[in-house]
């Protein structure tokens, strides 16, 4: 197809196309004479990809860059794929000398080991963790930190979730975009559901009477 069809059929103004081109992360076009290109469905399913990690998974050009390098790197372990995807979605700078986030590092590895995990505390999740812990405690709410351990207990049950779909039998470069959208888009996905269950649990317990009042009120109809 040409560049117009391309842009037609993704949704991706020909502009971007270019810049996308420009930039490597869409590949060029077999050329067909010298001021035209031929384009096929691996160029849309890269550009449907790329505009995924940006609207959806909050990913920066630059970012999204060192994913699809990675991918296409056919020495590059998939598991070492993962943590670039994952650390790409946390790239807040560290402060080594902030004293609260050293402890708050200290009590990420205390978790690690709890539950048996492997990862390190230098790993993008644990400082990602890490930091979460302090703007909690700063924010005033550090009684939210209890809940640490449940909160894991369900990411452990998300996360195996996420390698079940990623492990189903499939070509190296089919299993390497899987490991990337279900780590970018899959976090986006479950944020969303996050909000929606808040919601849920919000109604029942607010708006349809539940909760020990109601549970209260009824017993005294009932004469209890």
């Amino acid at each position: 197809m040409r560049m117009g069809e391309l842009s037609r059929r993704s949704g991706v103004p020909v502009p971007t196309i270019k810049f996308y081109v420009r930039e490597g992360l869409l590949p060029a076009g077999q050329l067909t004479s010298p001021n035209q290109a031929s384009y096929d469905a691996g160029h849309e399913r890269r550009l449907r990809l790329i505009r995924a990690l940006l609207d959806v998974g909050g990913l920066s050009l630059s970012a999204i860059g060192d994913v699809l390098r990675a991918m296409e790197d056919p020495d590059q372990p998939v598991h070492d794929i993962l943590g670039i995807a994952a650390k790409r979605l946390t790239s807040s700078p560290r402060d080594d000398s902030d004293p609260e986030l050293r402890g708050a590092r200290e009590e990420v590895l205390a978790l690690l080991k709890r539950r048996g995990w492997r990862a390190g505390t230098g790993s993008a999740g644990s400082e990602a963790l890490a930091e979460v812990l302090v703007a909690l405690r700063r924010a005033g709410h550090g009684a939210f930190i209890d809940l640490l351990d449940d909160y894991a207990a369900a990411a452990e049950q998300v996360a195996l979730t996420d390698l079940a779909y990623v492990s189903r039998e499939a070509a190296r470069e089919d299993l390497v975009e899987r490991v990337v959208v279900g780590t970018v888009l899959g976090e986006a996905m479950f944020g969303a559901l996050r909000r929606l269950a808040q919601a849920e649990a919000s109604a029942r317990v607010y708006e349809d009477g539940g909760g020990a009042e109601a549970e209260g009120a009824g017993s005294e109809e009932a004469g209890v």
